[in-house]
């Protein structure tokens, strides 16, 4: 009887990493549109120090996102279809790099961009802290990520964990999202405000 129960339990449990996986891809092909509230916390590789941030994030597909930081300094990334503009506020100065070459196996492109299954190599993850994740590898190994791990309350986007190739853990944590709604197309147009300094690389 109990490793009839164990059994059952292992059962649903792969059921549910199969339903997290199944939920990123149906996130991916239904939401056109999206926006949410996000705080993100930057942990050093030994788990020391934390860096926290704020802000709000929108989406449109194909490739058109905006994150704009908040707090504790103002920042705006715009990805316009064709270029992705950094613009810092206090510095008054932007820097836009061409899409395809910002865009690639990044957290961005998860959320934003086409078939996931392009870039990242999926497969699911235990459940942690009541969400249930799935863990998304480059398919580029020299690339500036390690891994990726998405969270999902039922269908609904939770969070993004990033480690990057130095260590690095980000996590960003979503908060009233909303998805296929309308959004005006002049929220993904970056226009260079006036003296800022521009790079383009």
């Amino acid at each position: 009887m109990r490793a009839f129960a164990l059994a059952a339990l292992l059962c649903c449990a792969g059921l549910a990493h199969a339903d997290a996986v199944d939920a990123l891809k149906a996130f991916v092909r239904d939401a056109r549109t999206g926006q949410a509230n996000f705080t993100q916390t930057v942990t050093s590789p030994d788990g020391q120090k934390k860096k926290t941030s704020s802000g709000s994030f929108e989406f449109a597909r194909p490739n058109r996102f905006r994150f704009a930081y908040v707090k504790p300094f103002e920042q705006v990334i715009v990805a316009d279809g064709q270029k992705v503009w950094i613009y810092d506020k206090d510095l008054n100065q932007a820097a836009s790099r061409k899409l395809e070459q910002a865009l690639g196996a990044t957290p961005a492109a998860l959320l934003a961009g086409g078939p996931v299954e392009r870039d990242f190599e999926l497969k699911a993850a235990p459940d942690r802290n009541g969400m249930s994740w799935v863990e998304a590898t480059p398919r580029v190994r020299d690339g500036p990520l390690q891994v990726v791990r998405i969270a999902f309350r039922g269908a609904d986007l939770a969070a993004i964990e990033i480690v990057d190739s130095f260590g690095q853990t980000s996590l960003l944590t979503f908060s009233q999202l909303a998805t296929n709604i309308p959004l005006a197309a002049e929220r993904f147009r970056f226009v260079v405000p006036p003296g800022a300094d521009v790079i383009e690389q």
